[in-house]
This record gives C-alpha cells, sequence and structure tokens, in this order.
C-alpha cells in the first residue's frame, strides 16, 4: 500500500484548502491550473450535447469523430499524421500516461526520467514496478537534458524515456534542434520508447512549440500525451489522450476498458469543438500567461536569494532556494530543506507553494502564475517578507 506517494501538489492544495476554511487568507500559487473559464464556444457544444441526449456509453477510446478531431489538430498544429486507430481518448492526461506505462513496462524494467518531471512521472513507473532512473539537468542547461547525457543514460535494459516539453515544473522548452540533436541518439536504441508529453504545447512565449515525433525514423517509439486542460482551461472536464503506435493503442484500450472505460461523453463532444474550433480564447490566455511571467520574474528580482532561469513555455517559475536552507525562522525554527521552507511559507507568509522535491530537484520550489497579477503581487509580497525574516 506504500508503493507510490500522494501527488505533492495536490497535498498542498488540500492544506491550503483546511487552512482557508479556518478564515486564513491563503494565496496559491501551487496548483497548475488556469484561473480562466473554459470558452464560451466549448460550453455551448457541451450543452447542445446534452440536449441532443448524448448520455450513453462510448467507444472506450472515444467517439470515432472526436479521434478524428484529434488526427486533425495533430496535423494542423504539428504536421503529423496518425489515424483515429492510433488515439486513445481517456480521463486526463494523468490517465493516458499510467495507460501508457502500465501498457509497456514490466517489473524490473528501467525508465529514464530527466529531472525536473512532474510529480507523478515517478509514482506510475513504481506503481508498474518500473524502475525509475533520473538524469539531472541543471538551471545552466535551461533544465534541459543533453545528448551526451542522454548517451549515457541509455542502456539495454531501457524501456522508456519520459519528459515534457514545455516542462512542468521549469517551464523548459525544447527547440527543434535540440530535439534533433537528442533523436540522433534515441536512433541507436530502437527498442527505447520515448513519451512526449506535450500539454503545455499552445502556452509557449519564445518561438513555438516543437514535438520529438517530426522526425519520422522515431515515428514508431513515440507515444504523444496532449489533453485539454492547460490550453483550453478545462481542468475539471478530465480529457487528455494519446497518439501511439497502433499495439500500443490497442494495448492502452484494453487496459482502460478494465479501469474506467471511456471518458464523459459531453466533455467528449466538447473536446471536438475545443480541438477544431477557434484558438483566439486559447491565444488570449497565452497573452494573459505571458505578461504575468513578466510581472512574477520582475517581482523575483526584488527577493535576494532566488536564483531562477525564464521559463520560456507553461506556467510556473522554478526558483532555486538553497540559499535559505540553514536559516532559521523568527520562532528558532531551522529551515533544513525546501520541505520546511514551503510549510514555513503556508504557515507564516500564508502562500501555498510546492516542493521541489516532488519533481526530482531537492533546491528548488515550484510557484504557478496561473493566477491574477493582483493576487501574485499580494503572494509574492508576503513571500519577500517572510524569506526576509530568516536570519
Amino acid at each position: 500500500m506504500t508503493k507510490f506517494n500522494e501527488p505533492e501538489t495536490l497535498k498542498m492544495a488540500k492544506l491550503g484548502r483546511e487552512l482557508r476554511a479556518q478564515g486564513i487568507d491563503i494565496t496559491d500559487l501551487s496548483l497548475g491550473e488556469p484561473d480562466f473559464d473554459t470558452p464560451d464556444h466549448i460550453k455551448e457544444a457541451a450543452k447542445k450535447a446534452i440536449d441532443d441526449n448524448f448520455s450513453h456509453y462510448t467507444p472506450v477510446s472515444g467517439f470515432l469523430d472526436l479521434r478524428q478531431a484529434v488526427c486533425e489538430k495533430l496535423l494542423r498544429d504539428n504536421g503529423l499524421v496518425y489515424t483515429p486507430e492510433q488515439i486513445v481518448v481517456s480521463t486526463g492526461a494523468k490517465q493516458s500516461i499510467a495507460n501508457l506505462v502500465l501498457a509497456v513496462v514490466d517489473a524490473g524494467d528501467e525508465v529514464v526520467i530527466p529531472t525536473p518531471f512532474w510529480v507523478t512521472y515517478s509514482e506510475i513507473v513504481k506503481l508498474a514496478g518500473g524502475v525509475p532512473k533520473f538524469v539531472k539537468t541543471t538551471i545552466e542547461s535551461g533544465y534541459k537534458i543533453t545528448p551526451a547525457q542522454l548517451e549515457e543514460a541509455l542502456s539495454p535494459t531501457t524501456k522508456l524515456f519520459m519528459f515534457s516539453s514545455p516542462c512542468n515544473p521549469s517551464g523548459a522548452v525544447y527547440s527543434k534542434d535540440e530535439l534533433a540533436a537528442l533523436a540522433e541518439v534515441f536512433k541507436k536504441y530502437p527498442d527505447v520508447y520515448i513519451m512526449s508529453d506535450e500539454i503545455y504545447e499552445h502556452i509557449v512565449f519564445e518561438g513555438k512549440h516543437e514535438s520529438i515525433a517530426q522526425f519520422d525514423f522515431l515515428k514508431d517509439n513515440i507515444i504523444i500525451i496532449n489533453g485539454l486542460s492547460k490550453g483550453f482551461a478545462m481542468t475539471g472536464w478530465r480529457l487528455g489522450y494519446i497518439a501511439a503506435p497502433l499495439a500500443i493503442a490497442k494495448a492502452a484500450d484494453k487496459l482502460q476498458g478494465q479501469f474506467t472505460s471511456a471518458t464523459c461523453s459531453i466533455t467528449q463532444r466538447a473536446a471536438i469543438a475545443a480541438l477544431t474550433g477557434d484558438l483566439k480564447p486559447t491565444m488570449e490566455m497565452v497573452e494573459a500567461f505571458r505578461n504575468r511571467r513578466k510581472t512574477v520574474l520582475e517581482l523575483m528580482k526584488d527577493i535576494p536569494g532566488l536564483l531562477c532561469s525564464e521559463p520560456t513555455g507553461a506556467f510556473y517559475v522554478f526558483p532555486d532556494v538553497h540559499s535559505f536552507f540553514g536559516k532559521k525562522t523568527p520562532d528558532g525554527n531551522t529551515i533544513a530543506n525546501a520541505d520546511d521552507l514551503i510549510m514555513y511559507l503556508l504557515n507564516e507568509a500564508h502562500v501555498s507553494t510546492v516542493s521541489g522535491n516532488a519533481f526530482g530537484e531537492p533546491n528548488c520550489i515550484r510557484l504557478s502564475f496561473a493566477n491574477s497579477v493582483a493576487n501574485l503581487e499580494k503572494g509574492f509580497s508576503k513571500i519577500k517578507n517572510a524569506l526576509g525574516a530568516l536570519k
């Protein structure tokens, strides 16, 4: 029963809610959830689906026209050709990742994961009986794995490589040239599957999103993970999907048929509108995130001791906070690590953040700027005061 841990992001959100229930004003910078409402044209599609009685079981992998819409999106946005049979729609991208890992990873299989990584990657690998092998990236490399590091990490026992671009939590985005260099290394390991988590693909502030699946010689090894939560402000709707080699898609369908069957029929109809409709609302959200990123980076300059790379995607900053380790709080407690620091910020500054331990980087903490500018200014002001009080 203790093979894997509760996600730290959800744990911090829960602690924040408990304090808020006590009447404490908590500024939540922990959850990766857009603070926007779902665009109207998507909501209208859902309302119509209800009126049209889309209230029955659907195929496990999703409605055929939804999977066709995913294929159209992949061609339009990414230049990738897939068939509906290669698409499996799930109850959120988290289930899509679980489907993939459980489909390909057997007990004892090695799974290479660059740090920092999204909290659930390693836990799902453990759940499948696999062995996570972490490759530490650095702030100097922009938290991106190098071809040399990849070459050193891969071995005959490697079954899967898992990464995201844009990255949660670092905001790192791999360029086409960087992905091409990694692809040349993967070419030497034809038995290694590659999970490319592209859930933040629309939230890119410089250049454009690039998928590693664009390299044809790798396509049969790549499983794309994506969904609607981040780019369409549809976190509660719960819809993710994979685009995968046919054998992987069939295995994921079989697994999902035992776990959950299909995702909500109404969500599926709304997803068609999201994937095929106007992206203007998404681009407006991205522009707001861009402005918030600018605000946050300026606010962080005023806080001595924070070391941070500039995120080029997603909606997080991931500062190195090790300069505060060993300092004492006003009541005499010692901040030994990032876990201590985030609890100090929660209980004393009333700001909810997430420890970098959860993401494989123990010297860092993650702060989300998926919040209003007013809340960001308030939150970082409280953080500045609390950190300034450490001696």
